[in-house]
């Protein structure tokens, strides 16, 4: 989520970015399109996903910040 709070990502930038397998990454972003928290855009060959609302990324930034301080 962190790395989508910053704009369009496509599955291979997220791969490298998080250094977990391609298919992993596919997972979790289609349970997060199910829930309507991201979005896809196909640009050519290559699917774009971004947050659906700037909202989320301020919540789960939040949620972060909160977990560190623990």
């Amino acid at each position: 989520m962190r790395e989508l709070s910053s704009g369009h990502r496509r599955v291979h930038e997220l791969v490298n970015a998080l250094r977990v397998s391609q298919p992993l990454v596919s997972q979790h972003l289609r349970v997060l399109r199910t829930a309507r928290i991201v979005t896809a855009h196909r640009k050519a060959r290559e699917i774009e996903y971004s947050l659906t609302d700037e909202h989320i990324a301020h919540i789960v930034l939040d949620a972060i910040r909160h977990a560190a301080e623990s």
